[in-house]
C-alpha cells in the first residue's frame, strides 16, 4: 500500500513538473503557502472570539475591510512584503473572529459540524485546485466573468427577497452561491497561473483571492450543514 501511494505521489509530481513551467510551479508553492498562513490566522482569529477574550464582530469585519483597502492601496514594490504580510494575516485573523457568532452557534447545534465543513471545504478546495492546475491552459477563465454576474443577480435577488423573506429564494441562493465559490476556485487558480506567466507575481494578492474563495466555501458550506441539523431537530420534536 505504501509503495503504490509513494508511485502515484511520485507520478503526481512528475506529471505536474512536466505541465507547468517551473517558475509558476514556485509562485504557486509561495502562494499555498500564504494561503495556509492566512487560514492558520483565521483559526487563531475565531479561537480568540470563542475563548471569549475579545468579542467584537463588527468591528473586526469593519477592520478587515480596512485592511483589505490598505493592501489594495499598498502595491507590491519588492521592499514591502513583511508590510503586507502583515497586512494579509491580520485581514485573515480578523475574518476569522468576524466568523465567531456562526460558529458559536454550529457549536450549539453540533460542535462535529464545524470539523465536517473544514474537512468538506479542504477536499473542495484540494480536488478544484488540482483540476485546475491539470487542465488545459485557460480552460476555465470563462468561469470569472459567468461568476461574477450570477454574483449580481443573486445579490439583486437577495435584495428583493427581503421584502418577500421566501425560504426557497434563500436556499437558492446558499447552494447557487456555493456552486460558484467552486467555479472561482477554478478559475483563480488558472488566471494566478496566467498572471505569473505574465510577470505579475504578486502572491499576496493571489493567495487573498484565494482565501475568499476558501472562506466562502466554508461559510456556505457550514450554513447548509446547520440547516439540515435544525431540520433534523425539529423533525424528532415533532415525532
Amino acid at each position: 500500500m505504501a509503495t503504490s501511494t509513494s508511485f502515484s505521489f511520485d507520478r503526481l509530481l512528475y506529471n505536474l513538473s512536466s505541465h507547468i513551467e517551473q517558475p509558476v510551479r514556485h509562485h504557486l508553492a509561495k502562494v499555498y503557502c500564504l494561503l495556509f498562513a492566512t487560514c492558520g490566522a483565521a483559526a487563531a482569529g475565531s479561537i480568540v472570539h470563542l475563548s471569549g477574550l475579545w468579542e467584537a464582530n463588527l468591528l473586526s469585519a469593519l477592520g478587515g475591510l480596512g485592511l483589505v483597502i490598505a493592501l489594495a492601496f499598498t502595491p507590491d514594490n519588492g521592499k514591502n512584503f513583511n508590510q503586507r504580510l502583515a497586512m494579509l494575516l491580520g485581514f485573515g485573523a480578523l475574518t476569522g473572529h468576524s466568523m465567531g457568532m456562526l460558529l458559536e452557534f454550529a457549536i450549539f447545534l453540533n460542535p462535529a459540524l464545524i470539523v465536517t465543513a473544514l474537512m468538506g471545504t479542504t477536499m473542495v478546495f484540494v480536488c478544484l485546485s488540482i483540476t485546475a492546475l491539470f487542465a488545459r491552459r485557460g480552460q476555465y477563465l470563462f468561469l470569472g466573468g459567468m461568476a461574477m454576474s450570477v454574483l449580481s443577480t443573486m445579490m439583486l435577488i437577495s435584495l428583493s427577497n427581503l421584502l418577500f423573506r421566501s425560504q426557497l429564494i434563500n436556499d437558492i441562493n446558499l447552494y447557487l452561491g456555493l456552486a460558484v465559490m467552486c467555479g472561482l476556485v477554478l478559475y483563480d487558480t488558472q488566471m494566478i497561473m496566467e498572471k505569473c506567466r505574465m510577470g505579475h507575481k504578486d502572491a499576496i494578492q493571489h493567495s487573498l483571492d484565494l482565501f475568499y474563495d476558501v472562506v466562502n466555501i466554508f461559510r456556505k458550506l457550514l450554513i447548509i450543514l446547520m440547516q439540515k441539523e435544525s431540520n433534523r431537530d425539529n423533525r424528532k420534536r415533532k415525532n
